[in-house]
């Protein structure tokens, strides 16, 4: 397959690439190469005929997407309409990459594929208008991650959770982090990895869940960061009403994917993400 990667160096777009690119023919777009909110700018699509195309293109700091509205639903929603009718019209599969930020984190048990979305912040709402724009294009995949992690980082966030804790622990910082919000990690290489599955086995088109299997508060994340590494800072549990964010964010908004066991994709555990991950990056 002829696949384009938009946002080829971010996070999850590096891991896509290295996973793709065997097997493949790995086509990647970087901001300066395409603007996904601007319609003509994606025109280059048509110019590279790809059979695929994912992206990854978002604006996803959430208590800034508050500030700015416009800008997080032009990037998010008009980039994803923009993107699924361009591929609409050569023929390509459209990838979106979505979030657990869709749900209202109301439930006790892990979302799945088929729970009702009901967002209360902007990120989340300009994420959810994003899939129903991906829908545009019959032949689609929405894929969920959350709380991602990879060695490239985040380049709009300046790294990830799991490096700016080591950092603090490493500089004998105080370290305080919520306990009453559960999620499901993400390593980048899984879920490049499913993603590619996917793609070769041909599922349906549809909705995903692609993080790790199972869950874990930020805190007991944190903890499980420090106790791999080897480090002991001064770890203090904090609660989210303590935090001053402008977003609201879902107290339970683990992910688990029914569709992907049924063909025998199930993401390894987050633990044993965070393992390999941090033995990939030399932690341990």
């Amino acid at each position: 397959m002829r696949i384009a990667v938009i946002g080829s160096t971010g996070q999850l777009g590096t891991d896509l690439v290295k996973t793709l690119e065997t097997g493949h023919d790995v086509i990647g777009l970087t901001h300066s190469d395409i603007e996904v909110a601007d319609y003509d700018s994606c025109l280059i699509l048509k110019e590279h005929r790809p059979d695929v195309v994912i992206n990854t293109a978002a604006f996803h700091k959430t208590d800034q997407c508050e500030e700015e509205p416009l800008k997080t639903f032009s990037v998010n929603a008009v980039g994803a309409r923009n993107v699924a009718l361009i591929s609409k019209e050569i023929g390509a599969t459209s990838v979106f990459i979505s979030t657990d930020y869709v749900f209202d984190g109301s439930k006790k048990e892990p979302y799945t594929e088929d729970d009702a979305t009901f967002p209360i912040n902007t990120y989340g709402v300009s994420k959810l208008a994003a899939e129903h724009c991906t829908r545009q294009n019959p032949k689609h995949y929405i894929v969920r991650i959350a709380s991602v992690f990879g060695v490239a980082g985040a380049s709009g966030k300046g790294g990830n959770f799991v490096e700016t804790m080591i950092k603090k622990a490493k500089n004998n910082e105080s370290i305080g982090v919520v306990d009453d919000m559960w999620m499901s990690p993400t390593y980048t290489r899984d879920a490049a990895s499913i993603l590619k599955d996917i793609l070769e086995i041909q599922l349906p088109s549809g909705v995903y869940h692609a993080t790790n299997k199972g869950y874990c508060s930020w805190y007991h994340f944190a903890k499980a960061i420090f106790e791999f590494v080897g480090l002991t800072p001064v770890l203090n549990s904090t609660k989210i009403d303590s935090l001053t964010v402008r977003a609201r964010r879902p107290r339970f908004s683990a992910l688990r994917s029914t569709k992907l066991s049924r063909y025998n994709l199930e993401p390894r555990d987050w633990k044993e993400a965070l393992s390999a991950y941090l033995i990939e990056k030399g932690h341990i």
